[in-house]
């Protein structure tokens, strides 16, 4: 049994695949990120997710263009994340309370819509979607080359948007401003920095980024929707950004992580190995709780989750 899962491992599939697996989280991670290091607490990126996914599949479906499948993705979870913008920072409500209602709405309106558009059973349903796209030249390389550069345009966006989200926060003015807005609210607004703005913006992209998440799962491999497809990705891709101490790069790998679990759960049951197959499934849900036990959030924006008052003390 050991060789088994060893020879699956170490081949140049299981990384492909691991991959492929981490895009979902590698595009939530690096919106939310924005939102948290913003000091808005975004618990909400499954319902946003969900959305995302079950807006892409419908568009791809009824129109029979992927794109515009993404498109409709956006829009979807833009919409979740507008409420939940508006409110935590407008309204300034309890931000975990915001975000549970948030993903019981996602949960709820995707399944809602899927048995109204498409009738109870859905088995049978396939939309347009995604396929691989190998780069030329690069795409010839050994090892690297199948594992990088044979895969879906979303991959690539989600690997382009780990040094690019990283460049922002540090490299800059943006980025610096997105910093202060969750370290010390007060001071950037005396400096003349729109909190509320900065804030929008940046829950508001985190909510693009999980629709494309989303779409990731719908769109870009399966191309069917069931219900709660995510299965907790959402979560998980949160536990990501505390594991890497809210940096992008941080984050990204441990979305990988959670990638390389989930392909190796896959594998196992591929593998028909006797064991029951509800064990493999708990891998990544496991190492998201280690995660969270072992790591913590001790770097967290110092305003993570408080509301800002532009007229109060």
């Amino acid at each position: 049994m050991l060789d088994q899962i060893l020879h699956v491992v170490l081949s140049t599939t299981f990384f492909e695949s691991s991959l492929r697996l981490a895009t979902p989280l590698i595009l939530a991670v690096m919106g939310g990120i924005l939102s948290e290091r913003s000091g808005v607490l975004n618990l909400g990126m499954e319902g946003m997710m969900l959305m995302g996914a079950f807006f892409g599949f419908a568009g791809s479906y009824f129109t029979g263009s992927p794109w515009l499948g993404l498109l409709c993705a956006v829009i979807g979870a833009m919409i979740l994340g507008f409420i939940h913008a508006f409110s935590c920072i407008s309204l300034g409500l309890n931000q975990v309370v915001v975000a549970v209602a948030v993903n019981i709405l996602g949960l709820g309106l995707t399944s809602s819509l899927l048995r109204t558009l498409f009738g109870a059973s859905t088995s049978q349903l396939k939309s347009a979607g995604f396929k691989p796209w190998e780069i030329p030249f690069l795409s010839n390389i050994p090892v690297i080359g199948t594992i990088f550069f044979k895969q879906t345009v979303l991959v690539y966006i989600g690997l382009l948007l780990i040094p690019l989200t990283w460049w922002v926060f540090y490299k800059t003015t943006w980025g610096l401003k997105i910093r202060a807005v969750g370290e010390y609210p007060r001071a950037a607004d005396t400096m003349g920095v729109n909190v509320t703005k900065v804030r929008y913006l940046c829950v508001l992209y985190s909510s693009i980024m999980g629709g494309l998440g989303g779409a990731s799962l719908s769109i870009a491999g399966l191309n069917t929707f069931v219900d709660n497809i995510t299965a907790g990705r959402g979560f998980i891709a949160f536990s990501a950004i505390i594991f890497g101490k809210f940096n992008p790069l941080g984050a990204a790998a441990g979305a990988f992580i959670f990638g390389i679990a989930d392909s190796l759960q896959l594998n196992i049951q591929a593998l028909g190995i006797k064991i029951p197959y509800q064990i493999p499934l708990m891998f990544p849900y496991i190492l998201t709780l280690i995660v969270l036990f072992a790591v913590g959030a001790g770097s967290s924006p110092k305003n993570w989750g408080v509301p800002y008052n532009p007229d109060g003390e």
